[in-house]
């Protein structure tokens, strides 16, 4: 199971004291608009997203078919099938990516801690 790029989430309260926060850590803004409430940060490989007002909780984001560059894979688990795997072990799904469909979709599962986890498929 290919899980593709790995980021992690931020609930933010002020988008703009983190984006600094983060800027001195060496973060650089990669992507997001903020005047949509979220921007997404790197420094080298490492990727966070900052959420202001979007999610209740952090949360550990993988985005099947994109590396760390959010650039297209070659190849790659779809995440309908990362699902199914996922269900097939039994695992509880708080949100469920529309099996029927092909493209871009989402599920989320949540740890034994409570901790959610986003599949986020883009292509």
């Amino acid at each position: 199971m290919l899980l593709g790029a790995f980021s992690v989430s931020l609930t933010v309260k002020d988008l703009a004291a983190s984006r600094a926060f983060y800027e001195t850590l060496g973060f650089t803004q990669f992507g997001g608009h903020a005047e949509q409430n979220w921007l997404i940060m790197k420094n080298g490989s490492h990727v966070i997203g900052l959420f202001q007002g979007m999610f209740p909780k952090n949360m550990l984001t993988f985005n099947p078919g994109w590396d760390q560059n959010a650039q297209p894979l070659d190849g790659f688990t779809d995440v309908r099938e990362i699902q199914r795997q996922l269900k097939a072990q039994g695992l509880a799904l708080e949100m469920e990516a529309d099996d029927s469909t092909t493209g871009p979709s989402s599920f989320i599962v949540v740890d034994p801690d409570g901790n959610p986890v986003l599949f986020d498929q883009h292509v």
